[in-house]
């Protein structure tokens, strides 16, 4: 996606008020007046706001009352103030276990994925969609005899369970969204993901909703850690991109995404330390609290 369609996507998610915020943006830097109104009309000027460093001094910076940003403005910000941080970093944490970090220098492959101006909307948006989860139930076949089972966007397991229910044309919506629970949860909530979200029996069956070879079956058996989650999260996004009817610049971002998944997590993770609970304003509640 270049960057005018990239912009677009942005102008799409952003409300009134954060428009007013970017446009301050521009006044504070001593440039040419920019009127809110006129951002959603010239969606590169829009992009060139959002990366700009003082956008995220606008939105979470400040001391003082919160500002009016809605919860994708705040993501979006804390993207690109990651991708700013990170071309001069030399080293990245990395969790081995609750409050346990190591250094990796791995920074250059997460500079490389973010890039990608498309690549940074799409972890925006991943953020933006679970400030509202979807859960409900739908009917399925168990048995010989039809049976309610129940879905949460934020239960991959029973997610899972909704490829045996859907029509198929309907699956590739359902393994991108599988895609983005698992990067989700490996990204903002890694602790949990690897010590709370599966047992062996659910972990075993969300090898099998993978259709994963026998051999590779083998390599991820035991406690689900991070490496079974990447795995798994690149399949997902690879069968909605691969199963989907036409192709699309949303879904070869889906395709580059699941070929780099452990980058995408790891931006995440230093999105979620750095920027989004450390601020004092936490936009997530540990899962099942």
């Amino acid at each position: 996606m270049d960057r005018f369609l990239v912009g677009s996507e942005y102008a799409g998610h952003l409300t009134d008020a954060d428009l007013g915020l970017l446009a301050s943006v521009a006044a504070a830097d001593t440039g040419p007046a920019v009127d809110a109104s006129s951002l959603r009309s010239d969606p590169v000027a829009l992009l060139r706001l959002l990366e700009d460093p003082g956008a995220f001094r606008a939105v979470l910076g400040g001391p003082g009352e919160p500002v009016p940003a809605s919860p994708f403005l705040v993501f979006a910000v804390s993207v690109q103030r990651a991708a700013a941080e990170l071309a001069s970093a030399g080293h990245v944490p990395e969790r081995t276990g609750p409050r346990q970090r190591v250094p990796l220098f791995d920074a250059p492959a997460l500079r490389d994925f973010l890039a990608a101006p498309a690549r940074r909307l799409f972890l925006a948006e991943l953020l933006a969609s679970f400030t509202r989860v979807a859960s409900g139930r739908y009917r399925a076949r168990v048995g010989g005899r039809m049976r309610t089972r129940r879905f949460s966007e934020l239960d991959p397991v029973r997610l899972a369970g909704l490829l045996e229910a859907v029509p198929e044309a309907e699956r590739p919506g359902v393994y991108r969204r599988l895609g983005d629970v698992t990067l989700f949860l490996t990204g903002v909530f890694p602790d949990y993901a690897t010590a709370h979200a599966l047992g062996p029996v659910n972990a075993a069956r969300l090898l099998r909703a993978a259709q994963l070879p026998a051999s590779q079956q083998d390599r991820l058996a035991g406690p689900p850690g991070i490496e079974f989650w990447e795995h798994l999260g690149a399949r997902w996004y690879r069968a909605a991109r691969d199963l989907a009817p036409a192709p699309t610049a949303r879904l070869t971002v889906v395709g580059e995404v699941a070929d780099r998944f452990r980058q995408a997590r790891r931006v995440l993770n230093h999105v979620t330390d750095q920027y989004l609970f450390p601020s004092g304003n936490p936009w997530f509640a540990q899962p099942g609290s």
